[in-house]
C-alpha cells in the first residue's frame, strides 16, 4: 500500500536524523540568513545565548499555525504561553534567562526575593519590588495580584484552562469561596492575606515545598480588579511586562509594542530591544518554517519545531544544520486511554493498547530518534524522580501482538472492539503518531476512527471536558505534557492527581483518580527532603503505569531553527526547551 504524504516525510525525516546523528557543526550561515548575525553551529543555544546583544530597534515576528488558548495570563495553559506572557506580564518570580541547567534557576520577578517560609510551612510571604506600575502609569499593588489569582482559580465557569494549584491549596473560607465575579465582598478569599500593598501572604492547608515555582505561573501576573471584564479581558491587559498590547485581533494578529512606563531598574532579567513584536495567527507550519529560513520571522510562537519536510532539509545541509538546536525539554508525548469509556474501564482492555502499539512507528511519525527516544515511564528523564523501567516491554518496541490479544481475552473483548483517538489536527506530526496507533491497534481486532480538534480549543471544549469525551466515546487521546515547572510535582500532578480533574480545560485526561496515588502526592511536596520527594515520585510513576492509563510513546526532544538574525536566543528547559521569549531581538 502507498503510503501518505505524511507519512512518506516523516520517515525520510527519521531516516535522513539517523543518518546525520554525530555529524559535525559548521559554522557558515545559510542564504537564508541573509539579514546578519553570527551563527554558533548546532546546539549552541541549549549550552549559550547564541547572538547575545543590547541592539534596540526592528521588529520581532512570532508566528503561530492556529490559535493559543488564551493571551490572557490568568486563562492559559501553554508551556509557550507561560514563556510569551512574561513580555507583557510579570509574575511574582520567574525562571532565569539563560540556556540548559541555567535556565531552570528561579528567580524574583515582582517580588523582591523568594518567599519567605513559616516554620511550619503553611504560609508564604512575597514583598514586592517598589515602583512597578502599569503601562497606564497606574501602581501596582498586592492586591492586583491576590485578585490576579482569585479570578484565575476560582471562577473556572469564566476562564477554565489554567491550572488548579492555588485552588487546591489555598486555606479554605469558612464558606467555600465562589469567584470574584460573584462574591462581591471586598475581603475575598481570606486565604491570601494582604496586609499593605506591598506584601502578599498565601495561607496553605499543607505545606508546599515547591511553592515558589508554583507563583512563577502567569495566575500571579496582576490584574486591576476595576479594569477586569472576565473572559473579555484579553482584549485589553493591562500591562506590567516590558511590552504592552498595541492591538488584538482574535485569531488574526498581537501586536506588542514597549511599554513606556516600564523602569529597567525596577526589572534585572528584561532587556526591551524590539521596538515592536508581531504576533502572526494560524498560518500554515511550511509557511512558518519557510519564513524561519528567510529571516522574516524570529520564532514559531508554539516551540514544537519544524514539520517533517523541513527537517529533512535542515540535517541535509550543514550550513542550516548549524542553526538547529536540539534537545529535551521535560516533556513526554503519550495516548492517555479514558478510563471512564467502556471497555477501558477494565485495566487489561488498557494493556491491551500498552502491549499493541509500535512505539517505533509512533517515533518515526514524529520525525525518528532527533524528536524523541522511546518511552516507556510516565517521567521523562531529565526530570527529577524518573526511574528507567518498562513493565509493557515488547521485542524492539514494536508491539507485541500476542501480549495484547492475551490481555483482549483477559478483559472480555477477544474479537477486539470500536473506539476513537482525538488529535490536534494543526499537528501534522501528533495526527500522524494517531494514524500509526490506529495502524498497529488494527492488527490485534481494534478498531480506532481518528478524530481531529483545532489546538485552541482542544483543552476548552473537546480532549480536556470530561463530559464531551465520555458522552462521545472517546477511549483514546494524544497529549504531549511538559513540566509545570522542573519537579516531579511539576510533571505528574496535573496528569495523575484525580483531585485536579476539571469539568473543562482539564489534563487529567485519563480521568485517573487513585487515592493512592493522590496520598502519595501530597506526602512528597510536604516533605523537605529533595531525595525523599524524588524517591516518591518514582513510586508515583511506577504506580500510574501498573494502572496502565497512560501509554508513553516518546520522551520529546524539540529540533528548533535559530534565524542568526535573531538576538539573545537561548533553549531554556524551564520552557520545555523552547526559546526564552524574554529578550529575543534582531539584528539591522
Amino acid at each position: 500500500m502507498r503510503r501518505s504524504r505524511t507519512a512518506a516525510l516523516t520517515a525520510l525525516a527519521a531516516a535522513v536524523a539517523l543518518t546525520l546523528t554525530g555529524c559535525s557543526s559548521s559554522k557558515g550561515s545559510s542564504d537564508g540568513s541573509a539579514k546578519g548575525g553570527a551563527v554558533a553551529g548546532a546546539d549552541a543555544a541549549t549550552k549559550n545565548i547564541v547572538n547575545a546583544s543590547e541592539q534596540k530597534g526592528g521588529t520581532v515576528v512570532y508566528e503561530h499555525s492556529d490559535v493559543p488558548d488564551s493571551f490572557d495570563p490568568g486563562n492559559t495553559y501553554y508551556a509557550y504561553m507561560y514563556n510569551f506572557s512574561r513580555l507583557y506580564g510579570r509574575p511574582l518570580t520567574t525562571f532565569q534567562p539563560a540556556a540548559g541547567e541555567e535556565g531552570n534557576k528561579l528567580v524574583p520577578d515582582l517580588a523582591e526575593s523568594l518567599g519567605q517560609v513559616s516554620a511550619d510551612g503553611l504560609s508564604w510571604t512575597y514583598k514586592l519590588r517598589a515602583g512597578i506600575k502599569y503601562d497606564d502609569g497606574a501602581v501596582v499593588t498586592s492586591k492586583d495580584i491576590k485578585y490576579a489569582v482569585e479570578r484565575s482559580n476560582f471562577a473556572a465557569d469564566v476562564l477554565s484552562n489554567g491550572p488548579t494549584y492555588f485552588h487546591d491549596l489555598l486555606k479554605d473560607n469558612d464558606t467555600p469561596y465562589q469567584g470574584p465575579y460573584k462574591d462581591k465582598s471586598p475581603e475575598g478569599l481570606k486565604s491570601i492575606e494582604t496586609p499593605d500593598d506591598t506584601t502578599i501572604v498565601f495561607h496553605l492547608k499543607q505545606p508546599f515545598a515547591d511553592f515558589d515555582y508554583l507563583v512563577s505561573a502567569p495566575q500571579t501576573v496582576p490584574v486591576p480588579q476595576a479594569k477586569d471584564t472576565g473572559a473579555d479581558y484579553v482584549k485589553h491587559i493591562a500591562s506590567t511586562g516590558s511590552y504592552k498590547f498595541q492591538s488584538y485581533e482574535e485569531g488574526k494578529e498581537v501586536v506588542l509594542v514597549p511599554n513606556t512606563n516600564w523602569d529597567q531598574k525596577t526589572d534585572p532579567i528584561r532587556k526591551q530591544l524590539a521596538e515592536k513584536i508581531q504576533v502572526k495567527l494560524k498560518i500554515a507550519q511550511s509557511t512558518i518554517d519557510q519564513d524561519l529560513l528567510a529571516g522574516n520571522a524570529q520564532v514559531d510562537l508554539a516551540g514544537k519545531g519544524v514539520d517533517p519536510q523541513t527537517q529533512a532539509k535542515l540535517l541535509l545541509d550543514p550550513k542550516l544544520k548549524a542553526q538547529t538546536d536540539n534537545t529535551y525539554g521535560g516533556r513526554l508525548v503519550y495516548t492517555a486511554i479514558n478510563t471512564k469509556v467502556a471497555p477501558f474501564d477494565n485495566a487489561d482492555c488498557r494493556k491491551a493498547v500498552q502491549y499493541a502499539i509500535d512505539k517505533v512507528s509512533v517515533q518515526t511519525a514524529i520525525g525518528g530518534p532527533i524528536r524523541g527516544d522511546v518511552a516507556s515511564t510516565v517521567l521523562p528523564p531529565d526530570i527529577p524522580g524518573y526511574q528507567k523501567f518498562n513493565l509493557y516491554e515488547t521485542a524492539g518496541n514494536k508491539g507485541d501482538e500476542a501480549k495484547a490479544k492475551e490481555a483482549l481475552k483477559a478483559c472480555g473483548k477477544p474479537d477486539g472492539f470500536k473506539t476513537s483517538i482525538m488529535a490536534r489536527q494543526d499537528r501534522s506530526t501528533e495526527v500522524a503518531s494517531a494514524t500509526a496507533i490506529q495502524a498497529a491497534l488494527k492488527k490485534v481486532g481494534i478498531e480506532v476512527d481518528i478524530q481531529q480538534f483545532p489546538q485552541g480549543k482542544y483543552f476548552q471544549d473537546f480532549a480536556g471536558v470530561p463530559e464531551y469525551t465520555d458522552s462521545h466515546g472517546t477511549g483514546l487521546i494524544m497529549m504531549q505534557w511538559g513540566a509545570d515547572w522542573p519537579t516531579g510535582y511539576g510533571f505528574l500532578q496535573q496528569v495523575v492527581d484525580g483531585r485536579a480533574i476539571k469539568k473543562s480545560g482539564n489534563t487529567n485526561l485519563s480521568q485517573l483518580n487513585d487515592p493512592s496515588i493522590n496520598k502519595l502526592l501530597d506526602d512528597a511536596i510536604a516533605n523537605p527532603d529533595r531525595a525523599a520527594r524524588e524517591k516518591i515520585y518514582g513510586e508515583i510513576d511506577k504506580k500510574t503505569m501498573e494502572a496502565a492509563v497512560i501509554v508513553p510513546l516518546t520522551y520529546y526532544k524539540v529540533f528548533l531553527y535559530r534565524p542568526a538574525g535573531a538576538t539573545n536566543m537561548a533553549s531554556t528547559p524551564a520552557f520545555s526547551g523552547q526559546y526564552d521569549y524574554l529578550n529575543i531581538g534582531v539584528t539591522k
